[in-house]
């Protein structure tokens, strides 16, 4: 990717830094991850995201570690660790849209809904032959507001997001402010999710990688990583 010195990393969470699972809450975080993120976010003179569809509260919890970050899909991001999150505007879902899902989900044992706070997930990756229901009921709800939602399609999941967020979104906003702005960003990620945001770093000049063409593994992304890391001092660094 050209000298790490101008380079800007943006990295997915689920199936890029981590394995999937068979459940959000069920992740398994390398216990060096953090720590290597801190010390590649100052190789890169801060210019490290996590872009993930994944909560900020989620992020927070899995990578404790003071780096910016984009969460719901570019719907909250945090470009300064510092400070507050920025929330745009943006619509929710009826609620009637999250009980009917949750209806469906209660007679297929396995499914469960991931809340967000701007939409939510409808996961079957455990009820695998929900599959095409779970599909026609969300692309339901898009279709009574198209305008203000997206369905979005992932692994073995349908998310309800609203329109105007996107690890696009999140990548473009990024890249306009510092410490991103002016380096060549390096969007990786696994899923469909995040061809948005590789689409956006290529605007940019730069470069999008799907993890199993690329690199072939979470694991092996995260050796790739280690690698570009300078040895720590003798007493290391901790976030």
């Amino acid at each position: 990717m050209g000298p790490i010195e101008r380079a800007a990393l943006l990295l997915d969470f689920d199936g890029t830094l981590v394995e999937i699972a068979a459940t959000p809450d069920a992740v398994r975080v390398d216990p060096l991850l953090p720590n290597l993120l801190y010390r590649l976010a100052g190789e890169l003179s801060g210019a490290l995201a996590v872009v993930s569809g994944r909560s900020l509260r989620d992020l927070d919890t899995f990578l404790p570690v003071p780096i910016p970050m984009a969460g719901d899909h570019g719907a909250t991001l945090r470009p300064d660790p510092a400070a507050p999150a920025l929330r745009p505007d943006l619509p929710h879902p009826p609620a009637a849209w999250r009980a009917r899902a949750a209806a469906l989900v209660a007679h297929h044992p396995g499914a469960l809904i991931e809340d967000k706070d701007h939409g939510f997930v409808l996961h079957y990756r455990q009820a695998p032959g929900l599959g095409p229901e779970a599909q026609a009921l969300m692309a339901s709800f898009v279709a009574e507001d198209p305008a203000a939602f997206d369905l979005l399609e992932a692994r073995m999941a349908w998310e309800i997001r609203p329109r105007g967020a996107s690890k696009g979104t999140a990548v473009q906003a990024l890249m306009q402010r510092a410490p991103f702005a002016g380096r060549v960003p390096v969007f990786i990620g696994d899923d469909v999710t995040d061809e948005e945001g590789m689409e956006v770093a290529r605007r940019f000049g730069g470069f999008g990688f799907k993890l199993q063409d690329a690199f072939g593994s979470p694991a092996a992304l995260r050796d790739w990583l280690a690698r570009a890391v300078a040895p720590p001092g003798p007493a290391g660094t901790t976030p």
